[in-house]
């Protein structure tokens, strides 16, 4: 068996499994941290940097010859439709980040179910294809909206990567399943991909580490998160998810002035994720979500 070296590398990639690389394709004045500072009636004013950065971060997928799955806001799909086309002809699977990035528990289920019908068909208009997967903006399936799920069953979701099992002030289910399962409900099945973490017992206590990406990648050092995934992988023996944003990899976009808190989540290490990145893609193993649970055998159908 061949382990993951924990200082990365080409020749130190991970054993057999494969982990879920996705990025969550959504612009910088488009993230929960600023819906304080930018109304959504501001957005199309803004100068828009996310076909650029997606198309960067297409370049580095290339390079490293892995395929991933771009969650793509509906917003993005209805104005940049040949984007969409792109991350596809280039190898990629295309799945729902919703369509105006509102808070799932938020939303309604009314307002939710619109609004990811609504992103759903953009998405499949541009594509072509089937979109089957979906990921909340901000991750905000909660404890106090899993109704969210019998929704996505119903308009024709296989699986789900919205669920954080953290304690969080935005999203999280603590203490909710941390590795891919079957979420069997009224409405039928869907299969549940879990943003990664790793797990510790302090003091008697289980303590979650989130390890997934975003801003954990930028907040981390490398060396933690490499050590994280290779516990996943190796002694746990389970795939863990990748995520990122373009917009994390464009330390040039225009700064937003908003508040301490806000500009911390978004701003900090922003000039370092690219190259974080391109060392995990070199030290282990990464494919498509869809493929990742695929080869699981959990039983949902819907994959294959």
């Amino acid at each position: 068996m061949r382990k993951a070296c924990p200082r990365g590398g080409g020749s130190g990639k991970a054993w057999h499994m494969r982990n879920a690389l996705t990025i969550d394709v959504e612009d910088y004045y488009h993230v929960t941290a600023f819906e304080k500072y930018i109304k959504k009636g501001e957005w199309d004013s803004l100068p828009s940097r996310v076909v650029d950065n997606t198309l960067r971060v297409l370049d580095m997928a290339d390079e490293h010859s892995v395929k991933a799955t771009f969650f793509v806001l509906g917003w993005v799909a209805e104005r940049a439709p040949q984007l969409v086309r792109r991350i596809q002809e280039r190898g990629h699977e295309i799945a729902c980040h919703g369509y105006g990035h509102g808070l799932v528990y938020r939303l309604g289920a009314e307002g939710f179910r619109a609004d990811v019908k609504r992103a759903k068909s953009i998405l499949e208009d541009a594509s072509g294809q089937a979109v089957t997967g979906y990921r909340a903006p901000s991750y905000s399936i909660t404890g106090n909206s899993l109704w969210a799920i019998d929704i996505l069953i119903e308009e024709g979701f296989s699986y789900d990567s919205s669920i954080f099992p953290i304690t969080h002030d935005v999203y999280g289910i603590p203490g909710a399943e941390r590795f891919p399962y079957v979420i069997k409900r009224p409405t039928g099945s869907i299969l549940e991909f879990p943003l990664s973490t790793r797990e510790f017992s302090i003091w008697g206590r289980a303590f979650r580490l989130p390890v997934a990406g975003g801003g954990y990648l930028r907040l981390f050092p490398l060396w933690v998160i490499k050590k994280a995934i290779a516990h996943i992988n190796e002694s746990e023996k389970q795939p863990a998810v990748l995520y990122f944003h373009p917009w994390e990899m464009d330390p040039g976009q225009p700064r937003i002035d908003a508040g301490l808190l806000s500009s911390f989540r978004h701003y900090t290490n922003i000039d370092k994720t690219m190259e974080k990145t391109a060392s995990l893609l070199s030290a282990f193993r990464f494919a498509p979500m869809r493929s990742v649970l695929s080869g699981l055998g959990l039983g949902n159908s819907a994959l294959n």
